[in-house]
């Protein structure tokens, strides 16, 4: 036999059990992972084994970065055009640089179509005037830069130490490890005039664990995570928070150049990871999108680990 309750007395019980605190045993029974969830959407159920869909929707011009500045470095493809697509749909405008014009001029046609802000300027990182330029060309468009995503980078054939030359060491520090310096310095000062910004850089796994055959790779990205600590101390007073963050194996066009050369594959590399798989592109956006909101004003001069366990495994 079924009972019934009084619906006043099932909305009481509602709102009573809505408005109170959750039990230790609760906690205790659910873990961290269902605290999280009791607390935040239900988002926080995404599958780690399965990543969350890159999102089709049209831009918003109210979303969360709304009038936000932003600047780019190597976002023709990979993590960087994955991260400006991520910034226009929420509303900021978006200043981009890259090596190859055909494709920045695409990136802005597709961001323009669904009704984005984006503006492309061909740049070389290795270059201090394409720099300079570059991050002038900005303010003369926006008069601002409110968050700067150093990110251009570049692989290199795998060789031993002895076996590089010192063209190919050269040329992979100038890009990865010279061009976020470079970036910086010329990123700070229209920074500092306005009072304040957010500057991400981006590192990688080779740079916390030596791999071998990738040397250049694996030191230009230490030497980022060095130079972003170093400007997070230097930096502090004039309210412009650094940080950088280090993703692992990520399906972009490079990584499958790089694979290709070491002779290996997708499905053996995934096997080396705790989550089974390659992080998306627009995995590593929504951590770069973080780092620059104000969700994150405590992170200071820290690399966050986007490897999906890799380093700690």
């Amino acid at each position: 036999m079924s009972s019934t309750k009084n619906p006043n007395q099932q909305s009481d019980e509602s709102s009573k059990r809505k408005n109170s605190p959750i039990t230790r045993r609760e906690i205790i029974g659910a873990g961290v992972v269902g605290l999280a969830a009791a607390t935040t959407t239900k988002s926080a159920f995404a599958n780690t084994q399965k990543p969350v869909e890159p999102e089709t929707a049209k831009a918003n011009p109210n979303g969360r970065f709304k009038d936000k500045v932003v600047l780019i470095t190597g976002a023709t493809s990979g993590i960087g055009k994955a991260t400006a697509y991520a910034f226009t749909k929420e509303g900021a405008k978006v200043f981009f640089c890259g090596r190859r014009t055909n494709l920045g001029e695409a990136n802005v046609r597709e961001i323009q179509a669904f009704g984005g802000e984006a503006t492309y300027m061909q740049a070389d990182v290795r270059k201090e005037g394409d720099v300079r330029n570059f991050i002038n060309g900005c303010v003369q468009k926006y008069r601002r830069i409110d968050i700067a995503f150093n990110n251009a980078g570049i692989e290199a054939p795998p060789k031993s130490i002895a076996e590089l030359s010192l063209e190919e060491w050269n040329n992979v520090i100038a890009t990865n490890a010279t061009g976020v310096f470079l970036s910086m310095k010329y990123e700070i000062p229209v920074m500092s005039r306005l009072g304040g910004g957010i500057i991400v850089n981006t590192a990688s796994v080779g740079g916390h664990q030596g791999f071998p055959n990738i040397a250049p790779y694996g030191a230009s990205k230490a030497g980022i995570m060095s130079l972003t600590r170093t400007g997070a101390m230097e930096l502090t007073s004039k309210n412009i928070r650094v940080n950088s963050f280090s993703p692992g194996a990520v399906d972009t066009p490079m990584l499958r150049r790089a694979l290709s050369s070491w002779g290996t594959t997708i499905e053996t590399t995934a096997k080396e990871y705790p989550i089974n798989r390659l992080a998306t592109a627009e995995e590593m956006a929504r951590v770069v999108m973080w780092l620059s909101s104000e969700d994150a004003t405590i992170m200071v001069g820290t690399d966050i680990d986007a490897t999906g366990g890799y380093i700690t495994k």
